[in-house]
C-alpha cells in the first residue's frame, strides 16, 4: 500500500506519538519543514507534556495520530521525536481508518513498533527517516536526496557517501523491513512482533554496548526472526561502543553472531539514530543490497505513487 506523492506546498501534520520534545526543537523543526514549502499543522498535543516523559496520555497521542490520517487535507505525517510510549497506542490503532487513508508516516526509534505493525497488517509503506525535533531542527540533519526521492516518486539510493560499508560481501534483493533493533526485540512474544522473515533487513540502534547488541541479535535468531533473511544492513550504530575496547568490536560481534549467514552484511548506513544527514529508508518495498566493490543500497521501486 503506497501513499500518494507529496507535492511542494502540501499540508503536513507534526505529531508526538511518544515522548515530549523541547519546544525550541519543535519550533526549529517546524520552521525547517516550512522552508521545504510545506504547510505545517501541529497536532493538538504535539507540544504537550504528561508525566513522566510522554507528550500526552495514550488517548491524546492516539487522537492526534488518527486525526492526521483521517484529515483529507493532510498529505504526510511527521513525528516530533521518538523516546518512549508508542507501544501504548498499538492495541487501539484504527487499522481500517489508516488503511483507507494511506500517507507517508515519518519516524524511527520508538516509532518502529507502529511502522512495522502498519506494514505487516496493512502493507502500508513506512518511512524510516527524519523527525521534526530530532533532525529537521538542526543544520545538516536530513539527507536531502533520499528525503526528496521518497516523497516525490523517485527511487532511493544510498551508498558509501551515506556511511555504508561492507562487513561481508555479496548481493541480495528483498522487501525492506526493520528499524530500531531494541524496539523490534521489545515486541517479541507479543501480537505485534514484526514479520521480518525472508526480508532484506535494516537494523539500527544507539548507545547499546556491543554485548547488548549481541544479546538482542541472538534473541532475534532464537525467535526465528532471521529465518530466510536475504541480507543485513546495519545503521550507523551511534555510540554503540564499550569504553576501553577496540573500535572494531561491534563489527566482530555482528560477524560472529551471524557467522551462519551466507548473504551480504553491510553497516554504517545513516538512517535513524545518526550523527548527521538522516537518510529516509522506505520500508515495505523491494530493494537490492550490493556489497561488492562499492557498497550500495538501491531501491527497485518508488515509495510513493
Amino acid at each position: 500500500m503506497k501513499p500518494a506523492v507529496v507535492s511542494s506546498g502540501a499540508r503536513i501534520a507534526v505529531i508526538a506519538p511518544a515522548s515530549n520534545a523541547k519546544l525550541e526543537r519543535i519550533d526549529g523543526g517546524v520552521a525547517a519543514l516550512k522552508k521545504y514549502g510545506f504547510d505545517v499543522v501541529l497536532g493538538s498535543h504535539a507540544t504537550g507534556r504528561e508525566a513522566p516523559y510522554f507528550a500526552g496520555t495514550p488517548e491524546e497521542r492516539l487522537e492526534d495520530l488518527h486525526a492526521a490520517f483521517a484529515d483529507p487535507e493532510i498529505e504526510a505525517i511527521f513525528c516530533t521525536r521518538g523516546g518512549y510510549g508508542s507501544n501504548y497506542l498499538l492495541e487501539d490503532l484504527d487499522l481500517e481508518l489508516i488503511g483507507q487513508n494511506p500517507k507517508p508516516f515519518f519516524g524511527y526509534s520508538d516509532l518502529t513498533v507502529v511502522q512495522t505493525w502498519l506494514l505487516d497488517e496493512l502493507g502500508l509503506v513506512g518511512f524510516h527517516g527524519p523527525m521534526a525535533a530530532a533532525d529537521f531542527y538542526r543544520d545538516g540533519g536530513v539527507d536531502e536526496a533520499s528525503f526528496s526521492d521518497a516523497l516525490n516518486g523517485g527511487k532511493v539510493t544510498a551508498g558509501a557517501v551515506q556511511g555504508l560499508r561492507i562487513l561481508k560481501p555479496g548481493r541480495a534483493q528483498g522487501m525492506m523491513h526493520g528499524g530500531c533493533l531494541s524496539m523490534l526485540v521489545s515486541t517479541l512474544g507479543t501480537h505485534f512482533a514484526p514479520q521480518t522473515e525472508g526480508r532484506l533487513l535494516f537494523l539500527e540502534d544507539v548507545g547499546a554496548k556491543p554485548y547488548q547488541i549481541d544479546r538482542m541479535l541472538r534473541q532475534m535468531v532464537l525467535a526465528g526472526k532471521f529465518d530466510g533473511v536475504t541480507g543485513f544492513i546495519f545503521g550507523e550504530m551511534l555510540e554503540c561502543v564499550s569504553p576501553g575496547t577496540s573500535p572494531g568490536l561491534l563489527d566482530e560481534v555482528i560477524l560472529r553472531v551471524l557467522d551462519w549467514f551466507d548473504g551480504p552484511i553491510a553497516i554504517g548506513l545513516r538512517s535513524g539514530h545518526v550523527s548527521r544527514g538522516n537518510v529516509t529508508l522506505p520500508l515495505g518495498i523491494e530493494a537490492e543490497l550490493v556489497a561488492e566493490d562499492e557498497p550500495v543500497l538501491r531501491y527497485m521501486e518508488a515509495a510513493t505513487v
